[in-house]
């Protein structure tokens, strides 16, 4: 029979598989095909990535970035639905599922993958490493805006396919100077995420990061795998057709190099080892 602290370190995992298998079955119940698809990929893309940061972060650690990220996330999409801030003026469609308050229930999620996946792709490019270097706070906020600026370029795509394709939101302003949307929402996605990003440095800045196993390569291959899925997608499916020659280069170029990152890594932990 388990301890009591080991039950309350296992709460947090368990309210977020209870949430979201409530997501999923709200969907399949509720919704059409295409919303059972985008909450599915959400909530999985968020167990890819929570389970990576455990292994490359530590299990606190990681947790601490969920929870940063999930609550700063909704809410600046609260804020930015109902009050205009951050992204400019919309609302949400029912194509995202279940909400709380004005918000699909998987956008605090998708914050929580999008950010981590940036933050392990400016580390690797930067101290070819999945988790942070040298520490203080001026490498903490140049490495947070690195980080937040590789987030958006995955918005770059994303958005206005999920504004005209998918129709998960309506914006108040249809006529934006990025094939619809406005040039406010992209200042909206950087500092969120730096926000998010430097909030979680300062959280672990007296922590000393070290992945549980440097041999295990699929746990720091998994944020660039969704990252570069994300890239595939734009350049495949992308709408405008615009789209699908800006992703690879937007995207294309801090994977490449995150890649690269990687590689030099993994050489370095082996001969350590």
């Amino acid at each position: 029979m388990p301890t009591l602290p080991r039950l309350a370190s296992s709460l947090p995992v368990l309210s977020y598989v209870l949430l979201a298998a409530y997501m999923v079955i709200f969907a399949v119940r509720t919704h059409n095909d295409t919303t059972i698809a985008v909450v599915t990929a959400s909530v999985l893309m968020f167990a890819c990535c929570w389970a990576s940061a455990s292994h490359l972060l530590g299990l606190r650690p990681a947790l601490q970035f969920v929870l940063i990220a999930v609550s700063l996330g909704w809410f600046a999409e609260q804020m930015g639905s109902s009050r205009g801030w951050f992204f400019g003026e919309y609302t949400y469609t029912d194509v995202l599922g279940a909400r709380l308050g004005d918000v699909p229930l998987v956008i605090p999620l998708m914050w929580f993958s999008l950010t981590y996946a940036g933050y392990v792709i400016c580390n690797l490019i930067v101290w070819q490493s999945p988790v942070d270097g040298t520490r203080g706070l001026g490498n903490a906020v140049v490495l947070s805006f690195v980080a937040a600026m590789i987030v958006t370029a995955f918005d770059l795509g994303a958005d206005p396919y999920l504004v005209y394709t998918l129709k998960a939101w309506i914006m108040t302003k249809p006529d934006g100077a990025w094939f619809g949307e406005t040039v406010q929402g992209f200042f909206g996605w950087v500092f969120v995420s730096f926000v998010i990003i430097i909030g979680f440095r300062m959280s672990v800045r007296r922590l000393a990061l070290q992945p549980s196993s440097p041999f295990l390569r699929r746990h720091a291959l998994v944020p660039l795998a969704i990252y570069a899925s994300g890239m595939v997608f734009q350049m495949i499916l992308g709408n405008p057709v615009e789209i699908r020659s800006i992703a690879p280069f937007a995207m294309g170029i801090p994977l490449l190099c995150a890649l690269a990152g990687f590689q030099r890594w993994q050489t370095t932990a082996e001969a350590v080892a």
